[in-house]
């Protein structure tokens, strides 16, 4: 097997492994941490009064990357509803532009050194979902996002 093979197969099973420990003790209907960033890689959307999608990921991140057709599908079906995604890097901002030339994103991107500890991630890719009135509703894999859960967050 190439070494590249073996590097691959070793960051694919880490990012499982490590995102499916989650986040520790989120608290559901309380308010989460500001989301406050570093840089933004995209305009600031407005968050005032509507859903927010926040994903932590990462370019060097196998399941981040398989997450995010899956994210620009929910973006292009709930923008109109006001739903804001919101992906959160902690990577240098040239890296991720610089990926994101070969991966087009259709939700804002930013940067943060801070906001995945603050929102307790141990494992990526992990996503929080947070109501018009900036209450957590929901938090997990983003792969797990179905229709049922982000429509909890118009009610």
């Amino acid at each position: 097997m190439h070494l590249f093979s073996r590097i691959g197969i070793f960051l694919t099973a880490f990012c499982l492994f490590i995102g499916g420990l989650g986040a520790a003790d989120p608290v559901i209907g309380e308010k989460p941490p500001e989301i406050k960033l570093d840089e933004w890689i995209s305009a600031q959307p407005d968050t005032a009064g509507k859903p927010v999608l926040l994903e932590f990921w990462a370019t060097w991140c196998p399941p981040c990357r398989k997450s995010i057709p899956h994210l620009n599908e929910i973006h292009e079906k709930y923008k109109d509803k006001d739903l804001v995604i919101i992906g959160v890097s902690n990577e240098n901002p040239a890296t991720v532009k610089d990926f994101q030339k070969g991966t087009p994103m259709s939700y804002p991107n930013g940067i943060s050194k801070d906001l995945i500890g603050q929102y307790g991630v141990t494992g990526i890719p992990h996503a929080f979902l947070i109501d018009k009135d900036g209450k957590l509703l929901w938090h997990g894999h983003p792969m797990q996002l179905n229709d049922t859960i982000i429509g909890s967050a118009f009610k």
